[in-house]
């Protein structure tokens, strides 16, 4: 190994920081077993072998924004769309809980359907059966996400997907980026435990600015970091013009290979920069390699986050094409990820999995 890369792995592993610049270094690197070794050994030693299991509940496909990445994009008129009403969510939370789940992440678009009054309901509920909960429902006023956390959710996820402010706007039309940093820091002042997240390879994107992106997600500071690798779905804005590119077909497989390591990459960053918060190995790393949360697992992350929703509705959550497990049962699920986790010799949580905080000082 590069010298300077040993002392840069030495520093974060000991001193829980870096420069824009070391960043940067290890985001270039061609061999970066180093790297997720160095967060792996991080990883053991803050938070033990233990993975938290969240079960996720996809209860609504519409959105009203128009993100042009995004198959739930507001103008997407491919999509088949459906919401799932109140009762059948606190349903499918307590079948969630009877398969051995601690938390249930309820996620969604943008939609104004649900109002206050309604996930108030659902929210109350869910927390009767003693069950961490989790939000993943977008950008809301202060005073709904006040009435959320007075209902009793614990925590809230709210990608700031890029801190560029110029491919926030071409990617995210109609949104503001300093919106999205105002309804962290809300989030955050309200003492939810506060998660937020990158999508890596977006095209125009730069590794400077990723590293750019880490250092932001380690000054909120974040209690979860979700990292999602990029994914092409041809029913978007940003795929128009390339399905019948041959020469853009041959490069895709590359491009994905791409962006599933440069996420493994930045995911053991930030376990190096972060080493008590909670790194879920996402559904999309799984989608573009058939290892994907094992090996996201054996990088740095401790959290994973299989699908409790049922049915149809597996298939219609259509962000991005190819999304793994969508014709199984929420039983399946949770009995095949398990089998994984004991494969390579880590363990099911039984607890709730809050954001432990290892050291006595924010970070700095």
């Amino acid at each position: 190994m590069n010298t300077d890369i040993d002392l840069i792995l030495n520093k974060a592993a000991l001193e829980h920081f870096l420069t824009e610049k070391e960043i940067l270094r290890l985001l270039e690197l061609k061999d970066f077993s180093a790297l997720t070794c160095a967060a792996d050994s991080v990883r053991q030693k803050y938070l033990g072998d233990e993975v938290h299991l969240r079960a996720l509940i996809e209860f609504s496909n519409y959105c009203g924004q128009n993100c042009v990445y995004c198959g739930l994009r507001r103008d997407n008129r491919v999509l088949e769309r459906y919401r799932i009403e109140p009762d059948e969510i606190i349903e499918l939370a307590k079948k969630a809980k009877s398969y051995g789940y601690k938390t249930i992440v309820l996620q969604s678009g943008e939609d104004r359907y649900y109002s206050v009054e309604k996930l108030v309901k659902i929210i109350s509920e869910i927390k009767k059966s003693d069950m961490a909960l989790t939000l993943r429902i977008g950008e809301k006023t202060y005073e709904e996400y006040k009435a959320f956390r007075d209902a009793g959710a614990d925590r809230y996820l709210l990608r700031i997907e890029t801190t560029d402010e110029e491919l926030y706007a071409k990617y995210d039309p109609g949104m503001s980026l300093s919106n999205r940093k105002q309804c962290l820091e809300n989030i955050k002042k309200l003492g939810y435990e506060t998660g937020s997240g990158i999508i890596v390879g977006l095209p125009g994107q730069t590794l400077q600015s990723i590293a750019k992106d880490i250092l932001y997600l380690k000054s909120i500071p974040v209690d979860m970091a979700g990292i999602g690798p990029f994914i092409y779905n041809p029913d978007t804005p940003v795929y128009c013009g390339k399905t019948q590119n041959l020469e853009f077909k041959t490069r895709l497989k590359e491009f994905e290979k791409n962006n599933f390591e440069t996420s493994l990459k930045v995911m053991a960053v930030l376990r190096l920069l972060m080493p008590d918060i909670n790194i879920p190995a996402t559904t999309a790393m799984e989608t573009l390699n058939p290892q994907g949360r094992i090996i996201a697992l054996q990088s740095g992350a401790n959290v994973v986050m299989p699908n409790a929703t049922e049915g149809e509705r597996r298939k219609q959550y259509a962000i991005y094409p190819g999304k793994i497990c969508i014709s199984d049962t929420p039983a399946k699920c949770s009995f095949c990820i398990t089998n994984k986790i004991k494969s390579i010799g880590r363990t099911v949580s039984q607890h709730q999995g809050f954001h432990k905080k290892a050291i006595n000082k924010e970070y700095i």
